[in-house]
C-alpha cells in the first residue's frame, strides 16, 4: 500500500530561481506593513488602552446608533461599539462589544456606572444580557504594553543567541531576519484589517516566533550537514538541496497545523478568533520566510564550508548568483 505524500519523495525545486522577486516582495511587504502600522495604527484592545469592555447579547439585531444614543446621557466620553459576527451564532443571537474609555481619576469604570450602562442598554432590548465585563486601569494597561514589548524583544534576543551558539552568526542573522519579517507582516495585517490587538495577540506573536524558528532550524540543521558533506558544491545548490530534502516535512507540519487552526477559526467562536487568526497567518508567513527569507540572507552574507577552517567562506554570494 502506497503512503500518502503531499510532495514527491524526491524534489528538485530551484527556490532561488525567482529570488529577486520573492525576496524583493518580502522587503516591500515589510516596509508596507510598517507604513500601514504608522498610518492606521492598531486597534488596541482593552488590555492596552485601559477602560471597560462589556459584552451584550440579545435577540434584537444590533443597532449601533441606538446603543450610542442610549449611552450618551451618561457622559462616558469615547465609547466604541462593534457588532460581533460568528457563524456559530443562531438567528436570534446578536452580540455587541461596548468599550468604554478609562475615566479621569479612576482606575476603571465603577460598578455603579456599569450598572447604569446595562440599565440604559436594556431599554433597547429587555432580554439583553451581559455575560462578561472586563476592566483594566490606565496604569495596568501601560505596564502591559511595556511587558509585551519586553517579551517579544527578549524572545528574539534569546533566539539570536541560541542560533549563534548552535550554528554560526550568519545563520542567526538569517533566522532573526525571517522572524522580524513574520512579526511585522502580522502586525501590518492586523493594522490594515483593524483586528483587535490585545494580550492574546501578543501570545499569538510569540507562538508564531516559536513555530517559525522551529521550521528554520530544521532547514538550517540539514544545511549544516550538507555543507560538511558537499564541501566543493556551490552554496546555492546546497541550500536548494537542503530545502528540498526537508520540504515534505515542512509542508506536512504546516498543513496539519493549518487544518487544526482552520477548524478553530470557523468553530472556535469570536472570543479566540483574533488569536487563532494571528497564528494561522503566522504559520503561512513563517513557512514562507523559512524557505525564501532566512536562506537568502545567509547566502548574501556567506557561510563557512568547513568548520575546521574558520576563515573559509562560500565563494558565491546571493548578489552574484542573481
Amino acid at each position: 500500500m502506497k503512503r500518502l505524500r503531499l510532495v514527491p519523495e524526491v524534489t528538485n525545486i530551484d527556490f532561488f530561481r525567482h529570488a529577486r522577486i520573492t525576496f524583493g516582495a518580502s522587503v516591500v511587504a515589510v516596509f508596507l506593513s510598517i507604513g500601514v502600522w504608522f498610518a492606521l495604527g492598531l486597534n488596541f484592545g482593552i488590555d492596552f488602552l485601559g477602560g471597560t469592555t462589556i459584552r451584550a447579547e440579545s435577540s434584537t439585531p444590533v443597532d449601533v446608533g441606538a446603543y450610542r444614543e442610549a449611552l450618551s446621557p451618561l457622559g462616558l466620553g469615547d465609547i466604541a461599539i462593534s457588532e460581533v459576527f460568528d457563524p456559530s451564532f443562531g438567528e436570534n443571537r446578536h452580540v455587541a462589544m461596548i468599550r468604554i474609555q478609562a475615566q479621569a481619576g479612576e482606575e476603571s469604570v465603577t460598578p455603579e456606572m456599569i450598572a447604569a450602562v446595562e440599565a440604559a442598554l436594556q431599554t433597547i432590548a429587555e432580554d439583553m444580557t451581559f455575560p462578561s465585563v472586563e476592566s483594566v486601569g490606565p496604569k495596568v494597561s501601560g505596564e502591559l504594553i511595556t511587558t509585551a514589548l519586553i517579551a517579544v524583544g527578549a524572545s528574539l534576543a534569546a533566539i539570536l543567541i541560541y542560533i549563534w551558539l548552535r550554528f554560526e552568526w550568519q545563520f542567526s542573522v538569517g533566522a532573526i531576519a525571517a522572524l522580524v519579517h513574520d512579526v511585522l507582516l502580522t502586525i501590518g495585517l492586523f493594522s490594515l484589517l483593524q483586528i483587535r490587538f490585545d494580550l492574546a495577540t501578543i501570545a499569538a506573536i510569540l507562538t508564531i516566533i516559536g513555530y517559525s524558528i522551529n521550521d528554520t532550524v530544521v532547514i538550517f540543521d540539514r544545511l549544516r550537514e550538507n555543507l560538511i558533506k558537499y564541501k566543493k558544491r556551490d552554496l546555492q545548490d546546497v541550500m536548494n538541496l537542503s530545502a528540498n530534502e526537508t520540504l515534505s516535512r515542512t509542508l506536512m507540519t504546516s498543513g496539519t497545523t493549518l487544518l487544526a487552526l482552520l477548524a478553530l477559526l470557523v468553530l472556535g467562536g469570536d472570543v479566540i478568533r483574533s488569536f487563532v487568526f494571528a497564528i494561522f497567518w503566522g504559520v503561512i508567513v513563517g513557512t514562507y520566510s523559512s524557505i525564501y527569507v532566512a536562506k537568502n540572507v545567509v547566502l548574501m552574507i556567506g557561510v563557512k564550508r568547513d568548520w575546521s577552517k574558520p576563515d573559509q567562506k562560500a565563494g558565491t554570494t546571493f548578489a552574484e548568483k542573481t
